[in-house]
């Protein structure tokens, strides 16, 4: 181990130097049996070559120069073979200094100087932090809204392309300075959320975000001559949702609306059910019985 836990390292740095003798060993057993490979194969070339001349003198018979070259071919295979245990022998060698594909932070090393490892074993985790991924769930409206377009299939890079950027919210209310871009956008529904998944890259290069944090994407998108209600306002019956509407005499009766997630956490978009003008209850709907009366506060009917 060169680097401790947490060490932010370049890319080619080398991190670990597993014990190269054995392997070193092998590899020079690998050339040594390319050197006899390649003399054999120098011997059987010789004797081809001679026969060939014999058999043109009409000296040697078919069988002996046929039987030379079948000798000589064996020895080039053997060759190609030895050949192939040294690149082998060779990559194994490599494989004893582990060096940094990318920069990035040091995960945790779960073993110590002097483990025994095998091809299997872990030794860390190096989490790239140049530009960090994050993956969320959208809506299906998203998909909804590339029908309405008429969006082709070879359209969706581009769409993906020019959706706004992404704001990334840490747990502690933290606003990451940085905007990301959407770069990713699965082609399957899930059945159970009714989302889809994306993937959005954030630059990092003050290496603040780290691999397993969490926190919230927030994406600004637009929506004209919509009416727009709090959530508290909107009572959910089993599948159907509804408003309790203000009546001219001041009654409330309920209106069954659809509605679509603003994704704010605070508001419902209405789809159906209301007009521009309507008045509805919006604090305590859920205790608004069918018929009756609703009072305002002397600052809404101002307001009004």
């Amino acid at each position: 181990m060169n680097y401790p836990e947490g060490q932010q390292v370049k890319k080619g740095q080398t991190l670990f130097i597993i014990d190269s003798r054995n392997a070193q060993l092998e590899l020079e057993a690998a050339q040594a049996n390319l050197q006899a490979a390649l003399a054999q194969e120098n011997s059987a070339k010789l004797e081809y070559e001679s026969n060939k001349n014999l058999f043109e003198k009409k000296i040697v018979s078919s069988y002996m120069l046929n039987n030379s070259e079948n000798s000589y071919k064996q020895a080039q295979a053997s060759v190609a073979q030895a050949r192939a245990a040294v690149n082998r022998a060779k990559v194994n060698l490599g494989f004893c200094t582990i060096t940094a594909s990318v920069p990035g932070i040091i995960g945790e090393i779960p073993v110590r100087t002097g483990d025994q490892v095998s091809p299997m074993t872990q030794l860390t985790m190096l989490s790239g932090n140049t530009t960090m991924y994050a993956e969320f769930s959208v809506t299906e409206a998203i998909v909804e809204a590339m029908v309405k377009e008429g969006m082709k299939a070879n359209e969706v890079e581009k769409y993906i392309a020019n959706l706004p950027p992404a704001t990334f919210v840490m747990k502690n209310g933290t606003e990451y300075p940085h905007k990301g871009h959407v770069i990713s956008l699965t082609g399957v529904v899930n059945s159970e959320t009714g989302s889809l998944t994306s993937k959005v890259s954030f630059p990092n290069p003050d290496g603040h975000l780290y691999s397993g944090i969490q926190g919230t994407i927030v994406m600004p998108f637009a929506e004209k001559s919509v009416i727009v209600v709090p959530q508290y306002a909107v009572v959910r019956l089993q599948d159907k949702a509804q408003v309790y509407k203000v009546k001219a005499d001041s009654t409330a009766t309920a209106i069954e609306v659809t509605t679509e997630d603003t994704g704010n956490g605070k508001d419902f978009i209405v789809t159906s059910g209301l007009n521009e003008g309507d008045q509805i209850v919006t604090t305590g709907a859920n205790n608004v019985t069918e018929g009756q009366k609703v009072l305002f506060s002397e600052e809404e009917v101002k307001g009004e």
